[in-house]
């Protein structure tokens, strides 16, 4: 149903070397650049996240409640994201670990505040 998420950003070469890192790490290429925007995805695969300073030209701000969850293959890698994600000037908002009996995560915020989490079920 999703086709992609778009976050906002004050820094994009910042959010760049971020979200490079991140979708290296899941096997996720580049697929759309321009001044002010950039995606990662792939065509007819699973939904892409993109980047970009808002359009309004007002500054971006990080939605309270809004998250974008990012799936993993497995909890190593849950753990991996997680760790690169703070690596690379993230936060943490809740360490990886079960939340439940199925449900594997690990939470954190993109330099800009934005909302993420890595995931596996099962």
């Amino acid at each position: 149903m999703i086709g992609y998420v778009t976050l906002g950003t004050t820094d994009l070469a910042r959010a760049a070397t971020f979200y490079d890192a991140l979708a290296a790490e899941l096997g996720t290429p580049r697929m759309f650049t321009t001044d002010t925007f950039i995606a990662w995805g792939t065509p007819d695969g699973p939904a892409g996240i993109g980047i970009t300073y808002p359009f309004d030209g007002k500054p971006m701000s990080a939605g309270n409640g809004v998250m974008v969850a990012l799936q993993a293959k497995d909890k190593a890698q849950v753990d991996r994201l997680h760790a690169l994600a703070l690596s690379l000037g993230g936060t943490c908002e809740g360490p990886p670990g079960p939340r439940g009996e199925t449900f594997y995560a690990g939470y954190f915020r993109d330099p800009d505040g934005n909302k993420l989490n890595a995931f596996v079920m099962g």
